[in-house]
């Protein structure tokens, strides 16, 4: 069974940094993760998604050049570094794994409905 568990969520200001985690378990180190963020009365969006070997990403225009996504499959967990935050960027962040693309590097996806586990989020908060 799959589980996924968000971390280092938290208030920051403008311009600042933060690093989420989401400690895995479940053999998700076969797996594409990727990372989605619902802000405040809007809907759940993509931001940032990895291979299962972190050899390909993929990224959200909005956090390209800002935010990195990595992975640890020795310590089943996947990173979102997070730098110049932004107020827009305010918003819980989810981890997700998409369980169909076993071992699948090249078909890193973007959308809601290809992720099959979710975790339940942290919250992140830029003051201006």
């Amino acid at each position: 069974q799959v589980q996924l568990v968000e971390s280092g969520g938290g208030l920051v200001q403008a311009g600042g940094s933060l690093r989420l985690s989401c400690a895995t378990s479940g053999r998700t180190s076969r797996y594409n993760m990727g990372w989605f963020r619902q802000p405040p009365g809007k809907e759940r969006e993509f931001v940032a998604a990895i291979s299962w070997s972190g050899g390909r990403t993929v990224y959200a225009h909005s956090v390209k050049g800002r935010f990195t996504i990595s992975r640890d499959n020795a310590k089943n967990t996947v990173y979102l570094q997070m730098n110049s935050l932004k107020p827009e960027d305010t918003a819980v962040y989810h981890c997700a794994a998409d369980s169909t693309t076993l071992y699948d590097w090249n078909n890193v996806r973007i959308t809601l409905n290809a992720y099959d586990y979710w975790g339940q989020g942290t919250q992140v908060t830029v003051s201006s």
